[in-house]
């Protein structure tokens, strides 16, 4: 019980480095005290350890699933904890542990961040290393490649401490990867900019749509852009994810408003809009739409990657049939099929990662290699209490910016919304809540970086031989 409450213990300081705590080094001293905590037990203690390692550090570290659903946070977290379970039952005991470990813990991640219902890539420890040393790692190989890298150079330091030379290896390879994310190209200026004024309406946090109407919502956003002055300099205004929620956003009052905005500014309006889909009762679609001065609807991205339970309901039929209270999920969200990008009138080329896609290394990624010269991340996060998710979205914001090399532009109804420079620094992040417009002029970047060339795949085939390979040499050894 000692070693199960101290792997519980490990999990706890591992959530405790993410945001919104963000103490990063804790992401090394839960990894080395979880290794000391199960090295050398069975496998069936060890599966016991982990689970109890992953829930200390996914219960907490997710906790923002308990306002989505409390049954889906009571099973996901088990879930999820358990794959780390399952993990430790192919690590061997013994030398090899000290790569199998590390490997095994790294492809459960990368596991969860793409099942099930295409995956709840939150609480990672890259969103804990952004603000750390390696958070150049993420130009080189995302967020696979940095809890990897992570899970490895802890295990090693742990072995160190207790006199295992051999860690030395890893620690050497790991210090390589490090060294080549700061040569590792991060994009290339154009010297051309874009002048982007982001919009926050303002409002209480942790509302949802049933209790603010649409309308309000709008009209704040409305109000709040009528405080920006006609300029010369401006190029573009942007408006969070969903703030217009209408039939038809093209016969509609709220696009006259937008229009109008427009007009006065003499820019186009980049604005969420969720509108249903014609012929299909109870579905809707979630898209950022480009509008003119001349209220002319000219580009149009939408969403591919959807909330499971907070914007569709998978197996709502099943749900329904036990008694599931998928009523509070009252429409279905249609998954878009464009890529992930946008024009502006001139021919700028923005990428589009609405909402819960910005913690897709993928979404971004996919925007980059269609043309994307800068990213932007409307969101809404009203729904939420607290600032669990807002928090860990500004981190998924500045891997993206990383990943990238492009600036990001990110917009919520109630906050945060921020600009994030291509190195992943902040800028003029808004308070939760204020109505706000924050403007600056980004620098329009071209050229892809090693993780936008590559993606994940790589480093995932690299991770399941590397653990093979400690399998097999584990095996041999047992045979000599």
């Amino acid at each position: 019980m000692t070693r199960l409450a101290a792997a519980l213990a490990a999990g706890v300081l591992v959530a405790l480095s993410l945001p919104p705590w963000g103490w990063w080094p804790l992401s090394f001293v839960g990894i080395a005290a979880f290794d000391l905590a199960v090295d050398g037990l069975a496998r069936r203690r060890r599966l016991l350890g982990a689970t109890a390692f992953g829930l200390g550090w996914l219960a907490l570290g997710m906790m923002w699933m308990w306002q989505l659903t409390v049954p889906g946070y009571i099973v996901g977290s088990l879930m999820l904890a358990l794959w780390h379970g399952a993990a430790e039952l192919v690590v061997p005991n013994g030398p090899a542990s000290l790569i199998a470990r590390p490997a095994a813990h790294a492809v459960v991640e990368a596991w969860r961040f793409s099942f099930p219902f295409g995956g709840v890539p939150l609480a990672s420890l890259g969103m804990a290393q952004v603000g750390g040393p390696l958070a150049a790692v993420a130009r080189v190989g995302g967020v696979i490649l940095m809890t990897w890298l992570v899970f490895q150079v802890a295990v090693a330091l742990g072995r160190l401490a207790r006199r295992e030379r051999a860690a030395l290896v890893p620690v050497g390879v790991a210090a390589v990867v490090v060294a080549l994310s700061f040569v590792a190209p991060d994009g290339t200026g154009t010297g051309r900019y874009l002048d982007v004024a982001a919009v926050q309406g303002g409002g209480e946090q942790g509302t949802r749509a049933l209790d603010v109407p649409s309308r309000v919502v709008t009209a704040r956003h409305v109000e709040a852009t009528q405080t920006i002055e006609p300029d010369d300099q401006v190029d573009v205004v942007v408006w969070p994810e969903n703030v217009i929620d209408t039939d038809d956003f093209a016969a509609s009052e709220q696009l006259a408003a937008v229009a109008t905005e427009a007009d006065r500014l003499g820019v186009p309006i980049a604005v969420g809009v969720t509108e249903d889909v014609p012929g299909q009762p109870g579905r809707v679609t979630n898209a950022q739409v480009v509008v003119t001065p001349d209220g002319d609807r000219t580009s149009r991205y939408d969403k591919v990657r959807r909330v499971p339970f907070g914007e569709y309901v998978p197996l709502r039929g099943l749900l329904e049939a036990i008694g599931a209270p998928v009523d509070q999920v009252p429409t279905n969200a249609v998954a878009g099929t464009t890529p992930a990008v946008i024009d502006l009138p001139d021919s700028t080329r923005l990428g589009v990662v609405i909402s819960w896609e910005v913690f897709f290394g993928g979404r971004a990624r996919e925007s980059v290699v269609h043309g994307a010269e800068v990213l932007i991340n409307p969101t809404n996060g009203a729904s939420y209490t607290g600032t669990v998710v807002q928090t860990q979205q500004v981190a998924s914001s500045r891997l993206r910016a990383i990943e990238t090399g492009r600036w990001v532009v990110q917009a919520a109804p109630t906050g945060f919304s921020q600009f994030v420079t291509p190195d992943g620094t902040v800028i003029d992040r808004t308070a939760v809540g204020e109505q706000a417009v924050i403007r600056h002029r980004v620098e329009l970047r071209v050229g892809r970086t090693w993780y936008v060339n590559v993606g994940d795949a790589p480093f995932i085939v690299a991770l399941v031989i590397a653990l093979a390979g400690s399998l097999l040499l584990a095996r041999l050894r047992t045979m000599d």
